[in-house]
């Protein structure tokens, strides 16, 4: 039987490169969804829904593949959701916010099986602790990264691991915005290995 095309159902570049490190062959196309949480849904469980939805979204596009889905949702401690920024004085005032605070993301994980309807969702979470930042050492962050579309306003894979003092999680990749681990452990689980692929 033909192996199922793989699909990312986003438009990020950091989701594609995290994916690219399994060493399958995929395509990408962005999905659009309603990304508005509903009253009273906890962060997992929105990331999970979106996630799910990005993939549901491309599913009559592309019968013939495994679509993939990822979402991230960030919560300070008070239960405040963390969006991407988008300009300097958002992320600015979110990482004044996150100053000295241990911080929840929440990366939501859905593969599903265009053609039969078959879904395996996963919801990840990562407390990164932050160190207490001064004014001068978030404005000099930003200046030099502009983490802009990145939930937290931070990159994590670059200098935004100065403005931690602890991680604490299963797979430091959920925080960039796909949980490689968890993913490759559902591939696994419908036959498909990527150190086995030729």
């Amino acid at each position: 039987m033909p192996q199922k095309h793989l699909l990312l159902a986003s438009s990020s570049p950091y989701r594609r490169e995290l994916l690219a490190r399994l060493g399958l062959p995929f395509s990408c196309a962005s999905p659009n969804i309603n990304e508005s949480p509903v009253p009273g849904e906890a962060p997992g469980a929105l990331a999970t829904r979106l996630a799910e939805s990005k993939s549901r979204a491309l599913a009559s596009s592309y019968p013939s593949h495994w679509i993939i889905g990822s979402d991230q949702v960030a919560a300070l401690p008070n239960g405040t959701l963390l969006n991407k920024p988008g300009n300097y004085s958002t992320a600015f005032q979110q990482l004044e916010q996150c100053s000295n605070k241990s911080v929840n993301f929440h990366t939501g994980l859905a593969l599903l099986d265009a053609d039969s309807g078959n879904l395996q969702t996963y919801s990840e979470q990562f407390t990164v602790h932050f160190r207490d930042l001064t004014t001068r050492e978030i404005d000099a962050y930003l200046r030099k990264e502009e983490p802009y579309d990145c939930a937290g306003s931070f990159k994590m894979e670059g200098l935004g691991i100065t403005l931690f003092r602890e991680l604490q999680g299963r797979d430091p990749n959920s925080l960039v915005g796909l949980p490689l681990i968890a993913l490759n452990e559902m591939l696994i689980a419908w036959g498909r290995n990527p150190l086995l692929e030729p």
